[in-house]
């Protein structure tokens, strides 16, 4: 069996834990770089000259002639403007982060409704990735709806025990395995929200890719907030940056606490041509990679029962986005090896993302479904499961 440890060439001796996991992390991501098949070729983990090449096609979606932008005009309006209408909203207004848009629309909110408590998810992303950000810098109070790992209920929003200004939803629910609610589900909690006369904040992130689980249109599933930030990296490949669409005066008043956060960079035109040609680009295609998600998760459960894996999980069974989570029965590190092997020595890398240890011998990934694998049939998907798990062992 693969352990934590690795012999090293030369003298015999065991490689300490940390060092060993430095250098797989390493080879995982030389792999990704170098296999001849892969599930998704992400833009971020590009050379800078593949980088740079997202902007040959930057002359079809903006007028190149034009000036460059100073602190948010120009190519950055276009963005803001174009984001805005596809969501449905009055307006929008472009920040470097999206951590620091949810925070001025949680503010602003928070200034309006008079209450700096905000109900969101234990597994939202303000209280898993931010470093505490609402409360430290903020003055805000998240107040922690659920921590179940499925999208918040009716049920839940209309009974918490304390008052609340904003409920925040985030959709899809990454850390729970990029969940979705179903539509009715989520009208209800907009509307139980309503009730207790909270307003509601869609993090939307990846609300690009929901379409096709929710059965509505993104301007009709924006429609149901009162604001929306979505990004322009996670699915559409741009360069960074995201928007926060709502009312006008809400966009208004967003734009003063950018500047007072620091967010009005001199300049963004690289980062919101990137963004246009990934709404160009990339936004038409996301329905597919979704569907396809679906044939490879399936092949997935029938690749593992086939390879005799005594416990496999795909989550949800049925993905709702192109990304979702596979759970296994074994160290993370095993199966980190195992996968980086498989790559190295087939040139099929099946799981290119970490590993991460959610019990004892119980370990979790991220799968993520781009245009690299549309022409990955399920039959290939059940080769290369039988290969990964060929490498479990010995």
């Amino acid at each position: 069996m693969i352990t934590g440890m690795s012999d090293t060439a030369d003298t015999g001796e065991r490689m300490p834990d940390e060092e060993h996991r430095t250098r797989l992390r390493e080879r995982r991501l030389a792999a990704a770089r170098n296999a001849e098949r892969v599930l998704a070729r992400l833009g971020f983990r590009g050379t800078l000259r593949e980088r740079l090449a997202l902007l040959d096609a930057a002359r079809d979606v903006y007028d190149l002639d034009e000036p460059a932008d100073v602190y948010g005009d120009g190519v950055v309006e276009a963005l803001e403007e174009r984001t805005a209408g596809l969501l449905g909203q009055e307006a929008a207004v472009f920040f470097p982060t999206g951590t620091m848009a949810q925070q001025v629309a949680l503010r602003c909110w928070a200034a309006r409704t008079g209450s700096p408590a905000v109900a969101l998810h234990a597994l939202a992303h303000p209280e898993v990735h931010e470093r505490n950000a609402l409360s430290q810098v903020s003055g805000l109070r998240p107040v922690r709806v659920t921590d179940a790992p499925r999208p918040p209920t009716a049920a839940e929003v209309r009974d918490l025990e304390e008052p609340f200004g904003a409920l925040m939803l985030e959709l899809p629910l990454r850390d729970a395995g990029f969940v979705l609610p179903s539509w009715g589900e989520l009208t209800e909690v907009v509307a139980a929200a309503r009730e207790r006369d909270a307003v509601v904040h869609f993090d939307g992130a990846r609300l690009w890719e929901s379409t096709v689980h929710l059965g509505r249109p993104l301007d009709e599933i924006a429609g149901l907030a009162d604001s929306v930030y979505v990004s322009f990296y996670k699915s559409l490949d741009g360069y960074g940056g995201a928007a926060l669409a709502g009312p006008r005066t809400l966009v208004e008043e967003a734009r003063s606490w950018r500047h007072r956060y620091g967010g009005t960079v001199f300049q963004q035109f690289p980062a919101a041509l990137s963004a246009l040609v990934g709404l160009e680009r990339e936004l038409p295609r996301l329905p597919g990679y979704v569907r396809h998600a679906r044939v490879v998760a399936a092949a997935l459960r029938e690749g593992f029962a086939a390879a005799g894996v005594p416990w496999a999980r795909v989550h949800p069974r049925v993905p709702h986005t192109h990304d979702f989570q596979v759970w296994l029965p074994y160290d993370a590190e095993v199966l980190a090896e195992a996968a980086v092997r498989t790559a190295e020595e087939t040139g099929t890398l099946l799981f290119a993302n970490a590993w991460s240890r959610r019990g004892p011998d119980i370990a979790c990934t991220e799968v993520y479904v781009r245009a690299a694998g549309l022409d990955w049939t399920a039959d290939d998907v059940r080769a290369a499961v039988a290969e990964f798990a060929s490498r479990l062992d010995g």
